[in-house]
């Protein structure tokens, strides 16, 4: 039979191309992905529909975005259920508002498009001195998201479609000062209150578990008492810091380079000078300017009849803040660093020289030349201690890419040990004991990446004790680890725990015990007010919660101001439990304008955001928007 195939192969390829052939002109592309099980409906818009495969391809950019923008985040969190619902509730609006769009004939003119492109910082960086566009780089950048310059156009034009139908609601919302005081006022308004707390701490001394509670505690909860999942590991890391360590430099290349950077190594010529200066700026009234070239003639004079004394005529005349009070010094500078007629004058000059009047945007000047400081060229000897680890990084950087291939490769096709591509790369292999699968708090280095540490506990890392494949963690770092060994979770005999299972068992009950004591003391209270001695009074609000916990300070503002003294309990978790009694209701204390308006503008948004919830609420019903996956949370629910 294989003998048969082997020996009428083109045969057999013809006719699967005369069955596959037909199939296509059936069902098309779409259809064909469909019956392969890519094209399951996830959601639908209207007619439009989210597939799976769609919904997984937007996933997989979402997850490189962040990756590379975020290297040590956990990749658990980003592909959990909840961040790939979250995925797809972005598609489902982003078909939304496209529909929205194209219901309501919003477009996108070609001017009001070019306008956003020159506005848009990124592409203005792309401009040429000459101001046109280097269309070379623009579509390096389009390129870089995946598209052409016509995609990345389009999308800028849909996202200006979308901003219109979102800003026909979020830009006409508006709230009255009244009404934003009135919402503020109750929101920041304070309660009067007194405050027992009932704290587990103050139970636990009084607890003391006999070794049959300790023991059936720890049957109980067995799973709490396990020892650590751990592993002892080999792994090697190759960065630009171990490339440079295999580059030498010889003489010859060192030379070539002292030679390319010739003129970047040469100290640029400096000047030192003093200057007067009288004020005329470009729109002084034409008499003024004139006053003020007279006075700045007469001065020249006297510099130029006394010039030892320009110091102290720039203390008393210059009207150069910054530099009068050092009679007009203003320390070296190099070109570029003042306003063209006054370089070129100052670098014109000689040393001692006093300038003639010089006319810049400022004024009139009066410059007087101090020091020159001229070009300096290094020698090859002076320079190459700078330029031998410079030359050394740059041809590191270079080799790095071939390196990184040489040490994907090897680490794949020898997964039994890392030593053989760390011998052939003169890299060191490294180790490390009780590794767990999370980063311990503080952790730093290539095992604090929760990246390799998933790569590390994967199964075929445990169990075939093989090499993780090359895992690049950062800029130039490339790095793959190896379980020697490996410990397991177990559970722990009681002997070995029984001190822990007690402190747990103490807090457990004390916990109780608090819960139990608050909720009677709240009951008795609400049934006679003064049963209980109560601490004294403090003032909470939401913006002054005195320590209270945001909870018990909500509950507080819940309480009936028409029914008080009012009580109200909260469960505080492992805190234990609050009892509050309300006795006042007081407004808000005064706001400074300032602080005011903030929070007035604060508002507004809030009310803005509401309604563009709102609208977009309106939308999904409007294009009859389903979702085909349950929430994460709702399906937590429905298995419970």
């Amino acid at each position: 039979m294989f003998d048969f195939v082997r020996k009428h192969t083109k045969v057999l390829m013809f006719l699967m191309f005369l069955l596959i052939i037909p199939a296509f002109v059936l069902v098309g592309v779409d259809g064909y992905k469909s019956m392969a099980g890519g094209g399951a409906t996830v959601a639908t818009v209207g007619n439009a529909k989210i597939t799976q495969e769609e919904w997984d391809f937007a996933h997989k950019n979402e997850v490189d975005r962040l990756r590379a923008s975020v290297p040590n985040l956990d990749p658990k969190l980003l592909d959990s259920a909840e961040a790939r619902y979250t995925t797809l509730e972005r598609l489902v609006r982003e078909k939304v508002m496209a529909e929205a769009v194209q219901t309501a004939h919003m477009t996108t003119s070609n001017a009001r498009l070019a306008r956003e492109l020159q506005q848009n910082p990124t592409i203005a960086s792309l401009r040429k001195p000459d101001g046109t566009l280097d269309m070379e780089r623009y579509r390096q950048l389009a390129a870089s998201q995946g598209l052409t310059p016509e995609g990345f156009e389009a999308r800028v034009r849909r996202d200006l479609s979308l901003m219109q139908v979102e800003s026909a609601v979020t830009g006409t919302a508006f709230s009255p000062k009244a009404l934003s005081d009135l919402a503020l006022n109750a929101f920041f308004e304070r309660r009067e209150v007194q405050v027992l707390r009932f704290s587990p701490a103050d139970y636990a001394s009084k607890i003391n578990p006999s070794d049959a509670d300790i023991d059936a505690y720890f049957q109980a909860n067995s799973a709490l008492f396990q020892s650590t999942e751990t592993a002892n590991v080999e792994y090697v890391v190759l960065d630009l810091e171990a490339v440079k360590k295999t580059v030498s430099v010889n003489e010859a290349d060192l030379k070539s380079y002292f030679e390319q950077n010739a003129s970047r190594l040469s100290a640029k010529e400096e000047r030192r000078a003093s200057h007067i200066l009288i004020n005329a700026p470009k729109d002084m009234p034409a008499a003024d300017r004139a006053k003020a070239k007279e006075r700045a003639t007469a001065l020249l004079a006297q510099v130029r009849k006394a010039p030892d004394s320009f110091a102290e005529v720039a203390k008393k005349n210059s009207q150069d803040a910054g530099s009068a009070p050092r009679g007009g010094d203003l320390d070296f500078f190099g070109r570029g660093a003042m306003v063209k007629p006054f370089e070129d004058a100052a670098f014109s000059m000689k040393k001692g020289e006093i300038s003639d009047l010089v006319e810049s945007d400022f004024g009139f000047h009066i410059i007087k030349l101090a020091e020159v400081k001229g070009a300096k060229q290094p020698t090859f000897e002076e320079a190459r201690v700078s330029l031998e680890p410079e030359l050394r990084a740059q041809l590191a950087q270079r080799k790095f890419a071939e390196v990184a291939e040489a040490f994907t490769n090897g680490v794949y096709e020898q997964s039994d040990s890392l030593k053989p591509v760390a011998e052939r790369l003169k890299l060191e292999v490294k180790t490390a004991t009780n590794v767990q699968r999370q980063p311990l708090p503080g952790a730093a280095g290539p095992l604090a990446n929760p990246k390799l540490l998933e790569a590390i506990f994967s199964t075929d890392s445990l169990e075939k004790k093989r090499n993780t494949e090359a895992l690049e963690l950062g800029a130039n770092q490339l790095v793959s680890a190896r379980v020697v060994a490996y410990s397991p979770a177990r559970p722990l005999a009681l002997n070995e725990v029984k001190a822990q299972v007690r402190e747990r068992l103490v807090a457990s009950r004390a916990l109780e015990q608090a819960k139990k004591e608050g909720t009677e003391k709240l009951a008795a209270l609400q049934a006679n007010p003064s049963a209980v001695a109560m601490p004294a009074a403090v003032t909470v609000s939401r913006d002054a919660a005195q320590g209270l916990a945001g909870a018990v300070v909500d509950a507080a503002l819940k309480v009936n101001p028409a029914k008080l003294p009012g009580f109200t309990g909260t469960d505080v978790g492992g805190q234990g439990y609050v009892v509050v009694r309300v006795n006042k209701v007081l407004p808000r204390n005064a706001v400074e304008e300032a602080k005011g308006k903030q929070e007035q503008a604060q508002y507004a948004q809030w009310v803005a955001a509401s309604e563009s919830s709102a609208y977009y609420e309106s939308l999904k019903q409007r294009f009859k928007v389903q979702i085909k996956v349950p929430a994460p949370g709702a399906a937590k629910t429905a298995q419970n």
